[in-house]
């Protein structure tokens, strides 16, 4: 019965990214892509490898055990977002020759705090963990992107949005490095879970770094154009939301593999 339910949710699976990707596409269908416009070919493949890793860990978390599945279920909503995001940005991109800010940020305002969270969800899937983990985090992440945003957007100046954003940025490498949720990892006594526990700090702290950067470049101090941030900022998307889920996914079958046995 249970690997009737299995294979019956796999195929749901698979279904429901084959619906989302086919409504989206002929939504996006009458924008064609021209073969020379690199940025708008930027959005099309990473969409597509979004796509892949959203069927990817859908499909794992049946071969996990169940207090990974949570974890693994969110990486595979995290890049499931992201591929309906990013058909919708290479359409405006390809149509209006604009920067879609207003996509993207709603991207991140849902996918980066599923992302953090994911910091509560493993540690809570080898100790118990204090739920106040879950809040200051989540709190901190819409802190970060909300100050990004208002900046990008020109709802307030773009220095106090840099500002606002990275003093939420910085509270959270403060609470998975130094706060709480780090205290706990040390505490936990895993190996896999401390392993992937720093693989994630890293990508948080040095993969992250590229969105701050490009903030500065592209609306303080200026030398960087449209079409070379919309790249920057899709490739660090591409490496650090697949990535990110990737390593949930070893750990989630480490010490899944460690409870069979």
């Amino acid at each position: 019965m249970r690997e009737f339910f299995m294979k019956t949710l796999k195929t749901l699976a698979f279904a429901a990214i084959a619906l989302i990707g086919a409504s989206t596409g002929a939504n996006a269908a009458e924008v064609f892509l021209a073969t020379d416009d690199f940025v708008g070919i930027s959005f099309w493949l990473i969409s597509m490898g979004m796509l892949a890793a959203t069927a990817f860990f859908f499909m794992e978390q049946a071969n996990v055990s169940t207090q990974w599945r949570k974890s693994v279920n969110v990486a595979g909503l995290v890049t499931g977002i992201a591929f309906i995001h990013y058909m919708y940005m290479r359409a405006v991109w390809v149509e209006t020759g604009e920067t879609p800010t207003v996509y993207r940020y709603i991207d991140w305002l849902i996918t980066v705090p599923l992302q953090l969270v994911e910091f509560y969800l493993i540690l809570a899937a080898v100790r118990k963990v204090p739920t106040g983990i879950f809040w200051r985090i989540l709190i901190g992440s819409i802190v970060m992107l909300v100050g990004g945003y208002a900046g990008e957007a020109g709802f307030i100046n773009a220095m106090l949005g840099f500002i606002i954003g990275m003093a939420g940025w910085i509270y959270i490498l403060y609470e998975i490095f130094s706060g709480e949720a780090g205290k706990s990892m040390a505490k936990s006594g895993n190996k896999s879970l401390v392993t992937a526990f720093s693989a994630l700090r890293m990508i948080v702290t040095v993969g992250w770094a590229i969105y701050p950067l490009g903030y500065v470049f592209g609306y303080l101090t200026g030398g960087i154009d449209d079409n070379s941030l919309n790249v920057i900022y899709n490739l660090a998307d591409f490496v650090n939301k697949i990535a990110f889920g990737l390593i949930i996914w070893s750990c989630a079958v480490a010490n899944s593999g460690k409870s069979r046995a």
